[in-house]
């Protein structure tokens, strides 16, 4: 399983490129646009192509799936830990975020998946994640209820790794969006995985 994040700020054909990236076999976008207001999260949405729209993850502005058909919401550490989610857990698909093995292996049947990060130094967030173990700790998993995406530094030479390690996905956010080529990337991910396949 391969996750796209967006990049926080808009690249140029941003909307274009997403599309071809589930064209190529995307299985999950994550739609992170903190600085958006609610028309502008609107507007992005309308960009996508409808089809897609049983992929998409939505970051905060919960509601939307009153007006689109968006059944996917990732809620941040802070808000699981604010119970958050509760109101969503049981008729949506909920996933979370989390930065070591231990607070995974204790979360509840009620996720889908979560984020562990970060596995290698971040290609967006320069220096974060340089001195991190999440890569090697990952063999300390004992919850098989939830799905683990790796997240964080990930790219095309390092991608078979975390699934070596016992992902069941890997999350791109700068090995996509920092590449002068995304489409492109995204395909050498893909080809790098095609063994690992959950």
């Amino acid at each position: 399983m391969i996750l796209v994040i967006t990049p926080e700020v808009s690249v140029q054909h941003e909307a274009e490129i997403i599309n071809q990236l589930f064209q190529e076999g995307l299985d999950l976008l994550h739609i992170r646009k903190p600085m958006f207001i609610r028309e502008e999260m609107k507007s992005f949405l309308d960009t996508i192509d409808e089809k897609f729209y049983a992929q998409l993850v939505v970051h905060g502005f919960y509601d939307m799936g009153n007006e689109y058909p968006v059944s996917r919401f990732h809620f941040r550490e802070i808000d699981r830990l604010n119970g958050d989610f509760k109101s969503y857990a049981d008729s949506t698909i909920v996933s979370t975020s989390v930065h070591d093995i231990q607070t995974f292996n204790a979360l509840g049947k009620e996720w889908e998946y979560a984020f562990v990060s970060p596995v290698f130094p971040s290609i967006s967030k320069k220096g974060y994640g340089e001195k991190s173990a999440v890569i090697e700790d990952l063999k300390q998993r004992t919850n098989y209820d939830v799905k683990l995406i790796a997240l964080g530094g990930i790219n095309e030479n390092n991608i078979s790794k975390v699934f070596e390690n016992g992902a069941d996905g890997a999350a791109l956010l700068g090995g996509i969006w920092e590449s002068e080529e995304p489409v492109h990337s995204f395909r050498k991910c893909r080809e790098k995985i095609t063994d690992h396949s959950v």
